[in-house]
Protein backbone atom coordinates (compact mmCIF):
# COMPACT_ATOMS: atom_id res chain seq x y z
CA UNK A 1 0.00 0.00 0.00
CA UNK A 2 1.30 3.28 -0.73
CA UNK A 3 2.31 6.00 1.78
CA UNK A 4 0.45 9.09 2.57
CA UNK A 5 3.51 11.00 1.03
CA UNK A 6 2.72 8.69 -2.41
CA UNK A 7 -0.70 8.89 -2.52
CA UNK A 8 -0.25 12.71 -2.54
CA UNK A 9 2.44 12.44 -5.41
CA UNK A 10 -0.64 10.23 -7.57
CA UNK A 11 -3.17 12.98 -7.04
CA UNK A 12 -0.69 15.80 -8.14
CA UNK A 13 0.41 13.83 -11.11
CA UNK A 14 -3.19 12.84 -11.95
CA UNK A 15 -4.46 16.13 -11.95
CA UNK A 16 -3.75 17.90 -15.36
CA UNK A 17 -6.09 14.54 -16.47
CA UNK A 18 -8.57 14.23 -14.02
CA UNK A 19 -9.20 18.28 -13.45
CA UNK A 20 -7.81 20.03 -16.69
CA UNK A 21 -4.99 21.59 -14.90
CA UNK A 22 -2.00 21.49 -13.24
CA UNK A 23 -1.29 22.03 -9.56
CA UNK A 24 0.83 24.99 -10.31
CA UNK A 25 -1.97 26.40 -13.10
CA UNK A 26 -4.83 25.66 -9.95
CA UNK A 27 -2.65 27.78 -7.74
CA UNK A 28 -2.10 30.12 -10.03
CA UNK A 29 -5.94 30.37 -10.79
CA UNK A 30 -6.61 30.74 -6.80
CA UNK A 31 -3.89 33.43 -6.72
CA UNK A 32 -5.90 35.43 -8.70
CA UNK A 33 -8.73 35.73 -6.39
CA UNK A 34 -9.04 37.00 -3.34
CA UNK A 35 -10.23 33.65 -1.54
CA UNK A 36 -8.20 32.75 1.50
CA UNK A 37 -10.54 29.98 3.48
CA UNK A 38 -10.69 26.17 2.62
CA UNK A 39 -14.63 26.25 2.13
CA UNK A 40 -14.60 29.51 -0.21
CA UNK A 41 -12.14 27.58 -2.40
CA UNK A 42 -13.86 24.29 -2.08
CA UNK A 43 -17.40 25.67 -3.05
CA UNK A 44 -15.41 27.68 -6.44
CA UNK A 45 -13.60 24.24 -7.34
CA UNK A 46 -16.23 22.51 -7.24
CA UNK A 47 -19.21 24.93 -8.15
CA UNK A 48 -17.54 26.74 -11.27
CA UNK A 49 -14.90 24.71 -12.20
CA UNK A 50 -16.58 21.24 -11.73
CA UNK A 51 -13.80 19.45 -9.99
CA UNK A 52 -14.02 16.42 -8.04
CA UNK A 53 -14.17 16.54 -3.83
CA UNK A 54 -11.02 14.92 -3.57
CA UNK A 55 -9.00 16.72 -5.80
CA UNK A 56 -10.44 20.20 -4.51
CA UNK A 57 -9.47 19.15 -0.91
CA UNK A 58 -6.21 18.80 -2.38
CA UNK A 59 -5.76 21.49 -4.57
CA UNK A 60 -7.45 23.83 -1.72
CA UNK A 61 -4.43 22.09 1.20
CA UNK A 62 -1.42 22.73 -1.31
CA UNK A 63 -2.71 26.48 -1.91
CA UNK A 64 -2.96 27.12 1.41
CA UNK A 65 -0.42 25.54 3.13
CA UNK A 66 2.66 25.48 0.24
CA UNK A 67 5.02 24.01 2.68
CA UNK A 68 3.38 20.36 2.49
CA UNK A 69 4.50 19.97 -0.65
CA UNK A 70 8.39 20.86 0.86
CA UNK A 71 10.57 18.14 0.69
CA UNK A 72 11.26 16.12 3.79
CA UNK A 73 14.97 16.39 4.92
CA UNK A 74 16.48 13.67 6.56
CA UNK A 75 19.43 15.20 8.56
CA UNK A 76 19.71 12.38 10.54
CA UNK A 77 18.87 14.15 13.47
CA UNK A 78 15.26 13.62 13.24
CA UNK A 79 15.59 11.70 17.04
CA UNK A 80 17.75 14.51 18.71
CA UNK A 81 14.59 16.88 17.39
CA UNK A 82 12.22 14.58 19.25
CA UNK A 83 14.15 14.49 22.13
CA UNK A 84 15.33 18.51 22.27
CA UNK A 85 14.50 19.01 26.03
CA UNK A 86 14.44 15.45 26.93
CA UNK A 87 17.05 13.99 27.00
CA UNK A 88 16.72 12.26 29.72
CA UNK A 89 14.99 9.80 28.17
CA UNK A 90 17.31 9.55 25.35
CA UNK A 91 18.05 5.43 26.14
CA UNK A 92 14.26 4.08 27.00
CA UNK A 93 13.48 6.04 23.69
CA UNK A 94 16.22 4.71 21.48
CA UNK A 95 15.96 1.12 23.54
CA UNK A 96 12.18 1.07 22.55
CA UNK A 97 13.06 2.29 18.86
CA UNK A 98 15.62 -0.20 18.62
CA UNK A 99 12.82 -3.15 19.78
CA UNK A 100 10.68 -1.50 16.48
CA UNK A 101 14.05 -1.84 14.24
CA UNK A 102 14.06 -5.74 15.12
CA UNK A 103 10.40 -6.55 14.34
CA UNK A 104 10.15 -9.21 12.14
CA UNK A 105 8.93 -7.44 8.89
CA UNK A 106 9.12 -4.25 7.23
CA UNK A 107 8.29 -1.09 8.98
CA UNK A 108 8.17 2.45 8.17
CA UNK A 109 9.56 5.26 10.29
CA UNK A 110 7.67 8.22 9.35
CA UNK A 111 8.76 11.18 11.95
CA UNK A 112 6.04 13.70 12.73
CA UNK A 113 6.67 16.46 14.82
CA UNK A 114 6.86 15.47 18.46
CA UNK A 115 5.96 11.79 17.59
CA UNK A 116 7.30 9.11 15.29
CA UNK A 117 4.55 6.97 13.52
CA UNK A 118 5.50 3.48 12.67
CA UNK A 119 3.67 1.62 9.78
CA UNK A 120 3.48 -1.76 8.47
CA UNK A 121 2.68 -2.09 4.53
CA UNK A 122 -0.41 -1.15 4.86
CA UNK A 123 -1.23 1.16 8.00
CA UNK A 124 0.29 2.49 11.47
CA UNK A 125 0.47 0.17 14.04
CA UNK A 126 1.92 2.10 16.24
CA UNK A 127 3.69 5.10 17.62
CA UNK A 128 6.72 6.26 19.76
CA UNK A 129 6.17 9.94 21.66
CA UNK A 130 8.98 11.40 23.68
CA UNK A 131 6.25 12.56 26.01
CA UNK A 132 8.04 14.16 28.86
CA UNK A 133 11.00 14.51 30.33
CA UNK A 134 10.62 11.49 32.31
CA UNK A 135 8.41 9.56 30.37
CA UNK A 136 8.08 7.69 27.02
CA UNK A 137 4.62 6.43 25.43
CA UNK A 138 4.30 3.52 22.87
CA UNK A 139 0.71 3.24 21.03
CA UNK A 140 -0.29 0.37 19.73
CA UNK A 141 -3.03 -0.50 17.53
CA UNK A 142 -4.54 -3.45 18.97
CA UNK A 143 -8.65 -3.26 18.50
CA UNK A 144 -10.46 -6.62 19.84
CA UNK A 145 -7.22 -7.43 22.02
CA UNK A 146 -7.68 -6.87 25.73
CA UNK A 147 -4.89 -5.09 27.88
CA UNK A 148 -2.60 -6.50 30.62
CA UNK A 149 0.02 -5.39 32.80
CA UNK A 150 2.10 -2.09 31.64
CA UNK A 151 -0.12 -2.55 28.59
CA UNK A 152 -3.45 0.24 29.13
CA UNK A 153 -6.27 1.31 27.34
CA UNK A 154 -5.29 4.59 24.89
CA UNK A 155 -8.21 6.22 26.16
CA UNK A 156 -8.73 9.33 25.23
CA UNK A 157 -4.71 9.78 24.51
CA UNK A 158 -4.82 9.31 20.98
CA UNK A 159 -7.26 8.11 17.98
CA UNK A 160 -5.03 6.31 16.26
CA UNK A 161 -4.20 3.95 18.64
CA UNK A 162 -5.99 1.50 21.04
CA UNK A 163 -3.41 0.35 23.55
CA UNK A 164 -0.76 2.68 25.23
CA UNK A 165 2.83 2.12 27.42
CA UNK A 166 4.09 4.77 29.75
CA UNK A 167 7.53 3.71 29.98
CA UNK A 168 9.55 5.28 32.76
CA UNK A 169 12.44 3.03 33.38
CA UNK A 170 15.21 1.59 30.73
CA UNK A 171 14.36 -2.02 32.55
CA UNK A 172 10.67 -1.36 31.19
CA UNK A 173 11.93 -2.32 27.32
CA UNK A 174 12.30 -5.72 27.59
CA UNK A 175 11.30 -9.34 26.08
CA UNK A 176 7.39 -8.73 27.05
CA UNK A 177 7.53 -5.87 25.02
CA UNK A 178 9.50 -6.75 22.39
CA UNK A 179 6.34 -9.37 22.26
CA UNK A 180 3.69 -7.07 21.97
CA UNK A 181 5.16 -4.69 19.39
CA UNK A 182 5.40 -8.05 17.12
CA UNK A 183 1.48 -8.41 18.01
CA UNK A 184 0.33 -5.02 17.21
CA UNK A 185 2.25 -5.40 13.43
CA UNK A 186 1.04 -8.44 12.94
CA UNK A 187 -2.43 -7.76 13.14
CA UNK A 188 -2.22 -4.92 10.90
CA UNK A 189 -0.56 -6.36 8.08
Amino acid sequence: MATPEEMLQTMISNMPEKTGKSLDEWRALLGSTDLAKHGDIMKLLKGEHGVTHGFANTISQLYLKPELLAPKTNSGNEDDELLKGKEAIADIFKSVKAQFEAINGEVEFSYKKTYISLRTPKKQFALLQPSTKTRVDVGLNLKGVAPEGNIEAAGSWNAMVSHRVKLTDPSQVDDNLAAWLQKAYDANC
